[in-house]
């Protein structure tokens, strides 16, 4: 009789995200590979920061924009959770922007929205091999960074911003108060106010007025994109 041959291990699978469609339309997707198993969903950080700690997971598909918290600082809160769960952030946000800074934050991939399924599903299994996913025009923008040819003037101002202080600027520009900033990221006021300042600087603008119409502008123009 002949020897039954091992069949791979299913692999399960996290999804944050706040618009159900999303997560229902990934989910069919994925589930309908065969290897792949949608076992978890979770809608803001919390859910999802629960469910990694109750279940036995392979991969967390992590949207960046979450009702609770900024998707780099969950990404953040899982690598010291689970430091060897792999993440895959899956967002309608320009991978020029946010690419870099989710895989600083130690996301092993990014992959847009607007993408086909089989393009996710090639994504999502060169994450669970252990590879970094990124497009082919983020992946030749990284080496250019790495190796120093990139031209000064041909990034975004925006990417002078740190982690924090990009945070901070976009609650500015979704019309959030100084307080309120602080109260949402669990900082004091003083802090926020050293972070506009070092926005502002960073991004030559002299005035509070001028930030606040620069942020909105700039968070219009990504959910034009």
């Amino acid at each position: 009789m002949a020897a039954k041959k091992n069949k791979a291990p299913v692999r399960r699978l996290l999804i944050v995200d706040d618009h159900p469609m999303m997560r229902t339309g990934l989910a069919q997707l994925i589930d309908n590979a065969g290897d792949l198993k949608v076992i978890a969903e979770a809608d803001n950080a919390s859910q999802a920061i629960l469910a990694i700690a109750k279940q036995k997971l392979d991969l967390a598909l992590v949207d960046i924009s979450l009702p609770d918290k900024n998707g780099l600082e969950l990404i953040k809160d899982i690598r010291t959770l689970k430091p060897g769960l792999p993440i895959l952030v899956v967002s309608m946000h320009d991978e020029m922007i946010y690419a870099e800074r989710v895989l600083r934050a130690g996301a092993r991939g990014y992959i847009m929205k607007q993408e086909g399924g089989q393009k996710f599903l090639l994504a999502i299994r060169q994450v669970l091999a252990g590879k970094v996913f990124v497009s082919e025009k983020m992946s030749a923008r990284i080496l250019e960074n790495f190796s120093g040819i990139q031209e000064e003037n041909s990034s975004s101002p925006v990417q002078k911003l740190s982690d924090r202080e990009f945070e901070v600027f976009q609650l500015i520009g979704q019309g959030v108060g100084t307080r309120a900033i602080a109260g949402r990221l669990h900082l004091s006021v003083k802090t926020v106010e050293v972070h506009r300042a070092s926005i502002k600087e960073k991004l030559n603008l002299l005035t509070a007025t001028e930030l606040v119409r620069f942020a909105v502008r700039w968070l219009d123009a990504q959910d034009r994109t």
